[in-house]
């Protein structure tokens, strides 16, 4: 998955940025309020970390922004200031979580994990879909309880597709999601990264969905 990180303080972009990729997270990092407004409100992401005091711009009035033009992606502010009224403040603007500098970043990456999961409608942090269970906890990937080595890129697919279950990805969109913006974008990248990834599960999880793109059914209930 896309994050787009929104902070000027290098070390707290270099610590930050460094736990979200090692999380398995594609990070695009951005210095500057105006600039957030743009990548967020032009491209897709599948959540935004976004620091309050940006030069340039806010992040309140980022956030504003993304909202009033229908933009819905998952936020999760970082701020300095750790005022009740201004958490209050941020959450009425559009934002999901809240989180207080300094914090653990353990703690950033699960409640990242948690608006993630609402923003995808699910309730446990597992998501299993017949055989296959996803644990984001662990970056994990099992079938039918056996633990299945996926690298780092083998599992962003999975994750991405289960957590967006039921709806048909698109080559194009898989790209953006699963890849760093300096990627040289091959078109065959994901039809052999989707291969690959099958012939591990050794499950029908992945559909081709042809000239549309690739999607996995949603669990029944």
């Amino acid at each position: 998955m896309r994050i787009l990180l929104v902070e000027d303080d290098p070390q707290v972009v270099a610590n930050v940025g460094a736990a979200l990729e090692g999380a398995g997270y594609v990070v695009d990092v951005v210095t500057d309020g105006e600039t957030a407004w743009f990548r967020g409100d032009t491209e897709d992401y599948a959540a935004a970390v976004l620091d309050l005091g940006l030069p340039g711009l806010d992040g309140l009035s980022v956030l504003k922004r993304w909202r009033a033009g229908g933009r819905a992606l998952p936020v999760l502010i970082l701020t300095a200031r750790g005022n009740w009224d201004e958490r209050v403040e941020g959450i009425d603007c559009g934002a999901d979580d809240y989180l207080a500098k300094p914090f653990r970043m353990e703690e950033l990456l699960a409640r990242l994990r948690a608006i993630l999961r609402r923003s995808a409608g699910l309730a446990s942090p597992l998501v299993t879909i017949g055989a296959v269970t996803l644990d984001p906890r662990r970056m994990g990937v099992s079938v039918e309880g056996a633990p299945v080595h996926l690298s780092p890129q083998e599992y962003r697919l999975v994750a991405y597709l289960m957590t967006n279950a039921g709806r048909v990805i698109s080559q194009l969109e898989l790209t953006e999601q699963l890849y760093a913006q300096d990627f040289e974008r091959d078109s065959n990248a994901v039809e052999v990264l989707v291969g690959r990834v099958r012939r591990k599960l050794g499950v029908d999880l992945i559909v081709t969905r042809r000239g549309f793109g690739y999607m996995v059914e949603q669990p029944q209930p």
